[in-house]
């Protein structure tokens, strides 16, 4: 088994380790955006990942067969791992969730944790995060944090989170009702790196999601082309942005992919950071990487400056 770096999950007191597993590659074609995934290699897959000493697995409903899958193939070992999935994901009359559309009304957001445990199980989640980060307001408007309490009074929840982007993370921190914060943050997309700090200070769990930025310093120019316009723009620019910074001159034989992913563990007040994959070698390299740990210090501190110019 690797051996990877652990973690506590802020006030949660839940033992993580640093690399969780983000489940969203496991979709599917559903929605659209996936690419399909036999239910076999999707199960070995998920025992490789409890078995390289992974200890947090994070879905969504928004995420096709993902909740299916794990609740298939590793239902029986439930207690190896802490489980998270999102709310607030617009689930149809006959059940099935509606991607890319969201509803925060009470009625919705018990719905859709009921059939994620359904799906999953599962008896609890370890977390509920509310998706795509609702505005306090809209949350007050639609009482939907008070269902999530009253899910956690029947103990089907254990602690509520928030996926959280700015502006409304500002207020979601300070409002000091969510337990745990997952917050978007690599090399390349820094724009929440204070952000993760005043969340942990304040108590929260960091879960941290883009943290290879989508394999972006090594992707192949004809990925990148069949990407959809409103991602290839923003891809280019990251790429861009990881060669004006000189970040290749830092490798020290590192690849491109292990440095990013020890940037991101490098951040201080990182608990756990999720990476996605449905192929085993990847999985295997993110294991060797974060096994490495964070960045030596001073070389962190390089890449930093000289992200900050570039």
């Amino acid at each position: 088994m690797t051996s990877l770096p652990a973690s506590t999950l802020g006030r949660t007191g839940l033992g993580v380790s640093k690399l969780g597993y983000g489940a969203m590659e496991l979709r599917g074609p559903a929605g659209g955006r996936g690419r399909e995934i036999d239910d076999a290699t999707a199960g070995r897959l998920l025992n490789q990942v409890l078995d390289a000493g992974i200890r947090l697995i994070d879905t969504s409903p928004d995420y096709g067969r993902s909740e299916e899958l794990i609740g298939t193939h590793i239902a029986g070992r439930r207690d190896e791992f802490v489980l998270t999935s999102k709310c607030g994901c617009a689930v149809s009359e006959d059940g099935a969730p509606t991607f890319g559309e969201h509803d925060f009304s009470r009625h919705n957001v018990r719905a859709g944790v009921e059939q994620s445990l359904r799906r999953l199980r599962t008896d609890h989640l370890d977390a509920v995060q509310f998706h795509i980060s609702p505005s306090m307001g809209t949350l007050h408007e639609h009482d939907s944090i008070a269902e999530l309490l009253a899910l956690k009074e029947e103990g089907k929840v254990r602690f509520i989170g928030m996926s959280g982007t700015l502006p409304n993370i500002e207020e979601q921190i300070e409002s000091g009702v969510f337990d745990v914060f997952q917050i978007p943050y690599s090399a390349l997309e820094r724009e929440h790196e204070e952000v993760i700090t005043r969340a942990a200070r304040a108590g929260a769990g960091t879960i941290i999601r883009g943290g290879v930025a989508r394999g972006v310093p090594s992707a192949r120019p004809e990925t990148i082309e069949r990407l959809p316009e409103r991602f290839r723009a923003t891809y280019v620019a990251r790429r861009e942005r990881f060669d004006r910074a000189g970040l290749d001159d830092l490798l020290e034989g590192m690849s491109q992919m292990e440095f990013m992913l020890r940037f991101t563990i490098s951040h201080p007040d990182l608990h756990t950071t999720i990476v996605g994959t449905a192929n085993p070698d990847h999985l295997a390299a993110n294991l060797e990487a974060a096994a490495k740990g964070p960045l030596p210090a001073d070389l962190y501190e390089e890449a930093k400056r000289r992200l900050a110019t570039a």
